[in-house]
């Protein structure tokens, strides 16, 4: 029996009062049945606004959610933890092979690359030795190279290098005389070189490697390696198996009288062909596909549970709904309607539905089957980033760590409407900066770089090293810059700073004071507090029995699921 509805005694119901009984009784049937759907849905509501802990002690209703939440954390933290040591060997294998490469196959490199590209060469014979050095290198790498390392199949499945020279079609240039006749139109010439067929050095004399720098634009030396990681056998793991797509530009686009030489190194994870490895280490696989295995069942179980409750909460609102339209003729505010939308569960389904797809991913990896290590990453990472987040949820049940919560539900709005507006001013700053500091700066050498140069000086960080690294060729330029880093540091630092931090503090400020006198009450919460005393005196005359029977035959079988499990 709903509380506050007691017992009702109906003097005409069974008496002799003749024709007048009917719509008497009809009338007071009615009237109850009203009252007592209203009391069943505002304790529906009462019950699902509860949190996990009071829904316990109203109805000692074991919180099975709350329980599997903190079992998933466990357990999805666990799981990355294991994935990123082994992520982490598969990185530091293809860093290393490739410096390991740089050194090989570059002629002087000294082991730090000259800004994005690796080294230079200033003169023609030391072009000519840089070139020749690679193939010589990748000749004898057998020979030489540390690591496990063999020669792989090119696009044309044929091992060996394939050099390309781009350069402008023949014509003439005399710079003393500043005469210059040449066609623009770009030829690519080619040649595949196999080292095992060829006589030693012979590739040397031929017409191909003969250069005309004046109108020389790149030379690409292209090749594939393969080689296998055996780091992974220590941690009980089967080793990879990988494909080196190496590429070495000496790129003269420029025609400075400087040649940049550029190295690339592109590393793709192949399933062994062959693996016999004796020991423990299936044994180990085996263990831990079964753990991955485990962490999908707890996240889809997570996954149901959280969608079945949103799913409830949109039929009890739909119930709330239609009984305020009915009883007040009104429609009830949208942030009421979104209070039955819990952000919680959402942000929940989604980190299950990431880690269940991290987990499949993960699985395949570790059988062998897939390569694919970033985009488990990214899955993974992102979902356990969502599962610490939701942790917040249950903080916020205590008043002293819900501050922040509701802090951030309140200046969430204006500080997205503010960062719209500050936007604006940023991006200008951001393209005025690329195209007048920019041949004269290095953080100013293209629009990402001066996005986070900006950036960082928002934060004060590297103040005096961009002020002082500005190149005085033109006095010009200078003094602009020192107008433009002055202006951009005073306007974002101590004006559009100041002012995202006053909307944040004036939401905090709002939010305690709300704390000490009571929160702004709204339609749903006034509907939750109303007092049934008036219902009790009333209705204190009414049987039991007759209640009884009306609030089951008014809560049909149907309907019992909306007492929600939140």
């Amino acid at each position: 029996m709903p509380p506050g509805v007691e017992a009702l005694d109906l003097p005409a119901w069974n008496g002799a009062s003749g024709g007048s009984r009917g719509p008497r009784g009809r009338n007071a049937m009615a009237h109850l049945d009203s009252e007592v759907k209203e009391e069943c849905l505002r304790e529906d509501l009462k019950f699902y606004f509860m949190n996990p802990c009071e829904k316990y002690r109203a109805r000692h209703q074991i919180p099975w959610k709350l329980g599997l939440q903190i079992l998933k954390i466990v357990m999805v933290t666990t799981q990355l933890v294991r994935f990123g040591l082994s992520n982490q060997m598969v990185v530091a294998f293809k860093e290393e092979n490739t410096v390991a490469f740089k050194h090989l196959f570059l002629k002087g490199y000294s082991g730090t690359d000259e800004d994005d590209y690796s080294c230079s060469v200033y003169t023609q014979e030391d072009a000519y030795e840089s070139i020749f050095f690679a193939i010589n290198q990748y000749r004898h790498l057998k020979n030489i190279s540390l690591g496990t390392l063999g020669y792989g199949e090119n696009e044309d499945n044929t091992i060996g290098l394939k050099v390309c020279k781009q350069h402008y079609k023949k014509g003439t240039m005399f710079p003393s005389n500043e005469t210059l006749n040449i066609d623009s139109d770009i030829e690519i010439d080619c040649v595949h070189l196999d080292l095992s067929k060829s006589p030693q050095d012979s590739w040397k004399n031929s017409s191909f490697f003969r250069l005309e720098f004046y109108r020389l634009l790149q030379v690409e030396i292209s090749f594939h390696l393969k080689g296998i990681d055996l780091q992974t056998i220590h941690s009980r793991e089967l080793p990879d198996c990988y494909v080196f797509q190496n590429t070495i530009t000496f790129d003269n686009k420029a025609h400075s009288g400087k040649i940049k030489i550029y190295f690339g190194s592109d590393a793709k994870i192949e399933e062994c062909k062959d693996l016999n490895i004796s020991g423990s280490i299936q044994k180990n696989t085996q263990y831990v596909l079964v753990f991955d295995a485990f962490v999908i069942v707890i996240c889809l179980a997570s996954l149901i549970l959280c969608t079945r409750s949103i799913v409830l909460a949109l039929r009890l609102r739909k119930r709330f709904l239609n009984f305020f339209l009915e009883k007040y003729k009104r429609h009830v505010c949208d942030a009421d309607q979104w209070e039955f939308i819990n952000g919680w569960y959402v942000l929940v389904i989604i980190s299950d539905l990431m880690t269940i797809i991290g987990s499949i991913l993960k699985m395949e990896i570790k059988a062998k089957n897939l390569t694919n290590y970033d985009l488990c990453s990214i899955l993974l990472g992102t979902s356990t980033l969502f599962v610490w987040v939701g942790v917040i949820r249950y903080l916020g049940y205590f008043q002293a760590y819900n501050v922040l919560i509701l802090t951030m539900q309140a200046s969430l709005p204006k500080v997205l409407r503010f960062c719209a507006c500050a936007g604006m001013i940023y991006l200008g700053y951001t393209f005025c900066g690329w195209i007048v500091l920019g041949p004269y700066h290095d953080k100013f050498e293209d629009l990402n770089t001066v996005a986070e140069c900006l950036f960082s000086l928002v934060s004060g960080d590297d103040m005096f090293a961009t002020f002082a690294h500005i190149q005085q060729k033109s006095i010009l330029v200078w003094l602009f810059s020192r107008l433009y880093l002055y202006s951009f540091i005073s306007l974002f630092i101590y004006m559009i700073l100041s002012l995202f931090i006053a909307l944040i503090t004036d939401s905090y400020d709002t939010i305690k004071k709300y704390q000490q006198n009571g929160f702004p009450e709204t339609d749903l919460q006034e509907f939750l507090k109303e007092c049934s005393s008036s219902s009790k005196e009333k209705y204190q005359k009414e049987s039991s029995a007759f209640l009884s029977c009306v609030c089951c035959l008014r809560r049909r079988g149907s309907d019992d699921h909306l007492i929600l499990v939140n």
